[in-house]
């Protein structure tokens, strides 16, 4: 057995060992990669903390915790519950409302902060109760909001977009205008797969709002509304970076949120901060673990191991697309989204780009892929965060998401098949 084997096996069963013994995704990253380093007799600590460091030292990935801060003074400035208020305003009469309600707070939300989980939490705690109210089946409507919340990944500013471009040395700018039509294409499903499921559902309708209460709750909306037009103007006419808008956006949260709407008190200001603080530690760390593995992949040569895996199907694209979306699928099934950027991605990118894919389109096409993998059982950690804020059982989370599920998964089919509908709006909005 080769060594580049040896280190792909033990690279693989350290993981997995360290995952089924509940330890911290970053943690085992930390302990693999130093386990690749004795066995590849290239033992450093200093070596090993060079890299700990090099993993977070970079001017982008400081847009990951001000996105962060930026989503957590929405949930507690009122911006979230404005903009549910304003998408129940015009669409919550319909029969099935509060579905189309999710779908379109869904889209404005991920518009805003870039994380799955910050707005999967706030859709679950503001629409659960008021669809479990209304006699909506929960499970159902559980699997719903978690796929709306996996929206936040694909539309800009999406924070697994800059660790993306990061790790990968790809344009973020471009990966932010390559999600706009899929994230809006990943809603469009959302709503004829919702209609679709109401067949089996006896809802009512409900009373239709006037015009003024229309144009009333849009107007309280206006200020988030306001949010993603100046972040992607800003990027767009080259006033700000990817880095600079994420501050600019957690700026504008702060000041509506304390100033403008006056539901957040300045006391409450440090709470928010100490919730931003702790999940951005444990994004850096994650970021911190990925390098030490990343650079003991390297040092294995294993890109060029699945790089001869590979390339029989470098002169077919769609092929290898193919290969490499149902390799991402199954390994979303295991690994959360960050992990799996850190890890694969600079491993699968070159070769793809050696088969003549656009690096900007095969970006978006690994985020959304890992995006899915956020509903996917068993790990499914968007869908941990709708049953325990819903409080339920997760077998049934898992049950009522299966319908959206099995649309996204057709969606990236359509991608790979049909990759002109993701490259031709980025080439035109350049």
């Amino acid at each position: 057995m080769s060594p580049e084997t040896q280190a792909a096996i033990f690279f693989a069963v350290g993981m997995l060992g360290f995952m089924g013994l509940g330890m911290p995704m970053a943690l085992a990253l930390v302990l693999t990669g130093a386990g690749m380093a004795w066995l590849l007799d290239f033992w450093d600590t200093q070596l090993l903390a060079q890299n700990l460091v090099a993993g977070v030292d970079s001017f982008p990935l400081l847009a990951v915790p001000f996105f962060i801060l930026a989503g957590e003074l929405m949930n507690a400035g009122g911006i979230s519950r404005r903009i549910i208020d304003m998408a129940q305003a015009w669409v919550g009469h319909f029969r099935g409302g509060l579905g189309y309600v999710t779908i379109g707070a869904a889209l404005l939300m991920a518009s805003m902060s870039g994380s799955a989980l910050a707005d999967t939490a706030a859709l679950a705690t503001i629409l659960l109760p008021m669809m479990r109210a209304h006699g909506y089946p929960m499970a159902t409507s559980g699997g719903l909001i978690a796929s709306g919340g996996i929206i936040a990944p694909i539309i800009p500013p999406s924070m697994p977009f800059v660790i993306y471009g990061v790790t990968t040395n790809t344009s973020i700018s471009s990966l932010f205008i390559s999600g706009i039509v899929p994230g809006l294409i990943m809603g469009a499903g959302l709503v004829v797969t919702w209609k679709l499921v109401l067949r089996k559902m006896d809802l009512p309708k409900g009373q239709p709002a006037g015009w003024g209460e229309r144009l009333h709750a849009t107007g309280r909306a206006g200020w988030a509304l306001l949010m993603p037009l100046i972040i992607i103007g800003g990027m767009k006419t080259g006033v700000f970076t990817p880095t600079e808008a994420a501050v600019v956006a957690a700026f504008y949260a702060l000041v509506v949120a304390v100033f403008v709407h006056r539901e957040m008190k300045f006391s409450a200001v440090y709470g928010v901060l100490q919730r931003a603080a702790k999940t951005t530690a444990l994004v850096m760390f994650l970021c911190a673990g990925a390098q030490v593995a990343a650079y003991m992949i390297t040092l294995a040569d294993l890109p060029n191991v699945l790089s001869a895996w590979l390339g029989p199907m470098v002169d077919n694209p769609r092929l290898l697309m193919a290969v490499m979306m149902v390799t991402l699928v199954i390994v979303g099934t295991a690994l959360d989204l960050t992990p799996t950027i850190l890890i694969l991605a600079p491993v699968m990118l070159p070769i793809a780009v050696k088969a003549g894919i656009d690096p900007v389109y095969f970006g978006l096409m690994f985020i959304l892929n890992g995006a899915i993998g956020l509903i996917t059982p068993p790990v499914g950690t968007v869908l941990n965060v709708v049953a325990g804020v819903g409080k339920l059982s997760m077998h049934n989370v898992v049950k009522g998401v299966s319908p959206f599920l099995l649309t996204y998964t057709l969606i990236l089919a359509l991608f790979v098949l049909f990759p002109q509908i993701v490259i031709a709006p980025v080439a035109w909005m350049r």
